[in-house]
């Protein structure tokens, strides 16, 4: 076996990325992410470990996104992808974690020894890296590490620039397994190829419909705001009367502007518009995050009071629409949803009780979700934050692809379901696909969005963030619902949602930020905010609240 890796090289480029001994790294749900200054020597060794991922999948592309998505901007983070698209095996989720805290250069050539040994790693093959980021400050400095990681394990790395962290994930799909134009640039392929795929399946999708109103979107002031833009040029080149989109919170050269007071995760939590949008009566608006891979949607009612459609609504949407559609095409196939703790408890109720879907419950976190979700033919899945997607098996796609003898609703019901899964984005929750796929149904049904929030009423619902001196202390169980540890809190949780009728809360540590998450339902608005900020203050106070307690906890 030839020998490719130069430990010396390996050495000279890693000494100007030295370990922050202070600092211990994990790497958990959303990659490695922080405070941008503490992540070099980190971005630098996660470029050595794709290249060794990539030799071990017979040096297929693995794909590298540097971004913190809803994160406020002083942070960073970088996560790997697998060829297929999809989050890094869990296996070396654990090596990334081994190589991000070796304390010197000679542990780190043993760590990467024995990933090499462990794995049977071929070390003459080729390997291959696609990575991308966002549109953060940090992004440039960060991303010369990765390629200084890149160059030191004889990796091929392709910059695709800028781009959203669902373009990431479906371009690596693409390197690997679709055939690729033998000129252009990468950075303008991944571009290409996202836009043309996405723009042609809406307009199949949404068929000789009438469009709807214009929707306003927040961009969060990142890259979502570009690539929207871009994207729905491609749409009008098609049909300039099917999507008509006004982008706002679009300025992503402004510091300190990239998630503040706007974007998904504020209008989720906040449960309020983004500070620039004044919304008339039932005009239509959505919200993104910062790299573009999760988003809500909303209104105000005729009184001003404010309407969220989040995850929980999209996934009952997209499951009703579909389903709908099996049952048009009389096909034989399963449709199972897939939510987190956090889903409501009406929307729930609503998928078991009126659409008679199997519903599953699993921790939080995209990979746990994907994962259930592929046990179902067709798998929904949506946090409530707004990430998620829909996943069709080969089964699936066999039926809805196969030929037959069809009645004409038949044969509808198949086309609509074809351009779905082309829609979608079926490697990672995707904002702009998942955009194009709300907005297709709505258009569909000819739904306003009153109309689609009637279908069931959401409980009172509050997500309050806990700034505690150690996350780690936190341990869950029973798909986070339930604290284990600090001892004896979860008892006291218990006592507190006790006194609310309907009352349900929990506690978990974030796997993005160095906070606490409550959430909180109860039956009457009223309950549902004393209840979270009753559980935030015995959080605050019981087990190590840093920062001052805010004076909104009970």
């Amino acid at each position: 076996m030839a020998q490719t890796i130069d430990c010396d090289k390996i050495k000279e480029l890693s000494a100007k990325y030295p370990k922050l001994k202070e600092i211990n790294y994990t790497y958990g749900t959303a990659g490695f992410r922080m405070k941008a200054e503490y992540l070099e020597s980190v971005i630098f060794r996660v470029g050595i470990l794709a290249g060794l991922r990539s030799r071990k999948l017979d040096s297929k592309f693995i794909g590298i996104m540097v971004t913190a998505s809803h994160n406020p901007e002083a942070d960073n983070g970088v996560k790997l992808v697998d060829p297929s698209g999809e989050m890094l095996e869990q296996q070396w989720e654990s090596y990334a974690t081994q190589l991000a805290n070796a304390q010197s250069d000679d542990e780190l050539i043993n760590v990467i020894k024995s990933v090499i040994s462990q794995n049977g790693i071929d070390e003459s093959k080729k390997a291959s890296v696609v990575y991308a980021r966002d549109t953060r400050p940090s992004g440039p400095k960060l991303i010369a590490a990765l390629e200084d990681g890149i160059k030191a394990i004889s990796a091929v790395g392709e910059n695709l620039g800028i781009k959203t962290t669902p373009q990431l994930h479906y371009f690596t799909y693409y390197l690997n397994y679709c055939e690729k134009p033998t000129e252009g640039s990468c950075d303008e392929l991944a571009d290409k190829v996202y836009y043309e795929k996405f723009s042609k399946a809406f307009q199949k999708a949404v068929g000789d419909n009438q469009r709807l109103s214009d929707i306003y979107v927040d961009a969060a002031n990142g890259v979502g705001a570009p690539k929207l833009k871009d994207l729905a040029q491609w749409i009008d080149k098609l049909n300039d009367n099917i999507f008509k989109v006004t982008i706002i919170n679009d300025d992503t050269d402004t510091r300190g502007k990239l998630n503040f007071q706007c974007g998904a995760d504020y209008v989720k939590t906040g449960q309020k518009p983004p500070l620039a949008l004044n919304l008339a009566c039932e005009q239509r608006a959505a919200s993104l995050d910062g790299d573009a891979d999760r988003i809500v949607f909303y209104y105000v009612d005729e009184d001003g009071t404010f309407r969220l459609l989040d995850g929980d609504k999209i996934a009952a949407l997209s499951a009703g629409f579909i389903i709908e559609l099996v049952k048009t095409a009389c096909l034989d196939i399963s449709v199972g949803v897939v939510q987190t703790a956090y889903a409501n408890g009406s929307s729930t109720a609503y998928l078991e009780r009126e659409l008679a879907f199997p519903v599953s419950c699993v921790p939080t976190g995209v990979k746990h979700l994907h994962h259930k979700a592929q046990e179902y033919d067709v798998g929904v899945y949506f946090e409530a934050n707004g990430h998620g997607t829909v996943l069709f098996s080969s089964k699936a796609l066999d039926k809805i692809n196969s030929d037959g003898s069809r009645t004409t609703e038949q044969e509808k019901a198949i086309k609509k379901l074809q351009a779905l899964t082309e829609l979608i984005n079926q490697t990672v929750g995707d904002a702009l696909s998942d955009l194009l796929l709300v907005e297709s149904i709505l258009i569909n049904r000819q739904w306003t969005f009153k109309k689609w929030n009637s279908v069931y009423t959401d409980k009172p619902n509050r997500l309050v963030k806990v700034v505690v001196a150690d996350r780690q202390i936190f341990k869950t169980t029973n798909a986070e619902r339930t604290l284990v540890e600090p001892n004896g809190l979860q008892e006291k949780i218990d006592k507190l949602v006790a006194q609310y009728k309907d009352g349900r809360s929990f506690v978990r540590p974030s796997g993005t930020e160095d906070v606490v998450r409550v959430y909180a339902e109860a039956s009457t608005r009223e309950d549902c905010d004393q209840l979270a900020f009753k559980v935030a203050g015995l959080v605050y106070d019981e087990a190590g609240g840093t920062g001052g307690r805010p004076s909104e906890f009970l």
